[in-house]
């Protein structure tokens, strides 16, 4: 169990606790002149971890440990000895912050360990970007965090204060929503969560690319590649390509690093393998629609970041283009339907759902084409 720790100072015995490595906790108290040391150590919340107690051994070990006035654990006898543990440690896989007491006597002499746990929390925070009809904002949220954690935001690296913060739980863990408007979509944000016990960071950041302009039946690239200081060696993360909309977002498609696999809901998406392994995340959106014009949102995530990347896409009509000072549309574009009513046709372009009236001037016919000319 324990190995040997001597030239301890003499000091008055108090109480202790500890988790072993299957999860059972132990206690007892003493009152003697015996060597005590102290230790802090450091757990997280829903976790294991093992208060040492270390001792030379030798015959007829006796074991206690107490945290305050509770029992966890005796052992003497060679057997556990369960008749003064206290209930709420019973089976108990939770950890409780505080001093605990180890004491530890053989026939050889008697120890006192003094270890002060510190409990932390800290479950990967996520950034998410959000828009409505009139604004467009920024969420960091941590669900589970402890003890209260150090927030910060910063746009373009100058600091700057949040909007709105929602928090649940009084004593911790603390569960916090921090939130801020965009209002330069040319500027960096970012935001960061610490937890100075567990010396744990978190960094999130946004940035708008450039807007994209298009035609239909056109192609486009959505790039995503993110800074190479990103990314350590080894470390696991998703990327999702979303489409957002006000009030809503929807998955377009997932890379999982780990498995090296690509998830496409969108049968009009494509990507290039080998530019993965580049750490570029670029995706191509084919055969463009009207419809198709909006906000594209990359998330790549992990562990210790979060990465959202926008990019705006306008999607224009079919190319209209110019003969002999008149406007023409081509017959050659797939999906169009012509119908003739005396000396007004109506083109209705089948996908966009959009219809045009043009007074008909003239056809030009250049080979097997036919094209109808109008002002």
């Amino acid at each position: 169990m324990c190995s040997g720790n001597k030239n301890q100072q003499e000091s008055l015995i108090y109480i202790i606790y500890i988790i072993s490595s299957n999860c059972n906790m132990f206690f007892l108290a003493s009152l003697s002149h015996v060597p005590m040391s102290e230790q802090i150590v450091i757990g997280r919340l829903d976790e294991g971890v093992i208060l040492p107690c270390s001792f030379e051994s030798g015959p007829d070990v006796v074991v206690h440990w107490k945290n305050q006035d509770n029992y966890a654990y005796s052992y003497y006898k060679d057997r556990d000895q369960l008749e003064k543990q206290d209930p709420r440690y019973v089976n108990r896989t939770s950890l409780f912050l505080g001093t605990y007491i180890c004491y530890v006597g053989t026939s050889l002499g008697k120890i006192i360990n003094k270890v002060v746990l510190k409990v932390g929390a800290f479950v990967t925070p996520v950034m998410k970007y959000e828009k409505n009809t009139t604004n467009s904002f920024l969420i960091c949220n941590i669900s589970s965090v402890y003890p209260y954690p150090i927030i910060t935001w910063k746009v373009d690296n100058t600091p700057i204060s949040e909007n709105n913060k929602e928090e649940i739980g009084s004593l911790g863990p603390f569960y916090i929503n921090s939130r801020v408007n965009i209002t330069g979509s040319n500027s960096s944000y970012q935001c960061a969560i610490e937890n100075t016990l567990l010396k744990q960071t978190w960094t999130g950041r946004w940035t708008m690319k450039d807007g994209l302009r298009k035609k239909q039946r056109e192609n486009v690239s959505l790039s995503c590649k993110p800074e190479n200081s990103f990314f350590l060696p080894n470390e696991d993360f998703r990327v999702t390509w979303s489409r957002v909309d006000s009030g809503n977002s929807l998955v377009l498609a997932q890379f999982l690093n780990s498995s090296q696999e690509t998830i496409i809901n969108e049968p009009l998406l494509s990507r290039n393998k080998a530019l993965i392994n580049l750490h570029d995340f670029s995706l191509t959106l084919k055969d463009l629609r009207l419809s198709d014009s909006g906000e594209y949102l990359c998330n790549i995530s992990s562990s210790k970041y979060t990465l959202l990347t926008i990019q705006t896409l306008h999607v224009g009509k079919l190319q209209v283009g110019l003969h002999n000072g008149f406007r023409f549309l081509l017959t050659t574009v797939p999906h169009l339907c012509l119908m003739v009513q005396e000396e007004v046709r109506i083109w209705t372009l089948l996908d966009a759902g959009e219809v045009w009236s043009v007074n008909l001037v003239k056809t030009v016919t250049k080979g097997h084409l036919k094209h109808y000319v109008y002002a």
